[in-house]
């Protein structure tokens, strides 16, 4: 990877489609739901693959960090398989940075896989998404996993705030938005203080907690995915602007939303000039340290 080509990275890409067959019962409805909340121009029908999501970003010269979800145990939906997206990613690592997803309730077995996946793989980071996979960050059955990962130098990635994931969906779809409260995460930034912790998409309601617990832990950031910059809230502007400007990321929450739509409405909000190149990619430049 050529950091100085590129003039973004994004460090907040999905990797959508199911690799192990025809998708499952639910998921068309499930991806529909995502569309219609996210009023996204990429059809459910077709979602991209990890290899034409490494092409549309090439063209674009912005890097991307990429990861499924493993929230089999909520949704029933089979994950994208970890290894796959790995090696997918290596060929195509001139742009996309592998990290990987494991739910917390697989404990030893997890920690095992996520040893491999960083030492065998080159997996760079693990995303957790709570409301999905239905837990507490701060319950100490995750730690076994935190714990994998923090010895091995890798990222944790945590979603926050409210999910467009079954939203509009009869009872949700079974997300419970408690779980994505980032207060949780302090806990966590506080018994593993040596790894990163990234506070993924602006935290509402709890947009003020996200900033105080990453102002506070050195080593917690945030991802500004998930929303269009014009919605941002003033107060993430503001310390996105001073306290915070070294540990904001822009990331898109592609296919949901394409960078293309976030950077433009980027460019619209009150963001320094000196500090746009700073959220755009020198700081996840240093996090990832490429």
């Amino acid at each position: 990877m050529n950091i100085d080509d590129l003039i973004a990275i994004d460090f907040h890409t999905h990797a959508e489609e199911p690799c192990c067959g025809p998708r499952d019962d639910g998921y068309d409805e499930f991806q529909a739901g995502m569309a219609k909340y996210f009023r996204n121009p990429v059809s459910h029908n077709h979602l991209p693959t990890v290899q034409e999501t490494a092409d549309y970003f090439r063209e674009r010269k912005i890097g991307a960090v990429i990861f499924p979800v493993d929230a089999e145990r909520e949704t029933g939906f089979r994950r994208y398989d970890n290894e796959e997206v790995a090696r997918i990613a290596a060929e195509n690592s001139d742009i996309l940075i592998p990290f990987a997803s494991i739910d917390p309730a697989k404990g030893k077995a997890g920690a095992r896989e996520a040893r491999r996946l960083v030492r065998d793989f080159g997996v760079r980071g693990f995303k957790f998404h709570p409301t999905m996979q239905g837990f507490y960050p701060n319950d100490r059955s995750a730690y076994v996993l935190y714990e994998a990962i923090a010895e091995e130098g890798a990222i944790a990635l945590f979603h926050t705030g409210q999910t467009g994931v079954g939203a509009g969906m009869p009872g949700g779809m079974g997300m419970r938005l408690k779980y994505s409260n980032p207060m949780y995460l302090d806990d966590v930034a506080v018994d593993f203080p040596d790894m990163p912790i990234v506070l993924a998409h602006p935290s509402f309601p709890w947009q003020e907690e996200a900033l105080s617990v990453a102002t506070h832990k050195p080593n917690v950031y945030i991802d500004m995915s998930g929303w269009s910059p014009k919605y941002f809230p003033p107060i993430l502007v503001k310390y996105a602007n001073s306290l915070l400007k070294h540990k904001m990321l822009f990331g898109s929450d592609w296919p949901a939303i394409t960078p293309d739509r976030w950077l433009a409405d980027f460019e619209q909000i009150d963001i320094r000039d000196d500090v746009r190149p700073l959220i755009l990619k020198e700081n996840a430049k240093r996090l990832l340290k490429l």
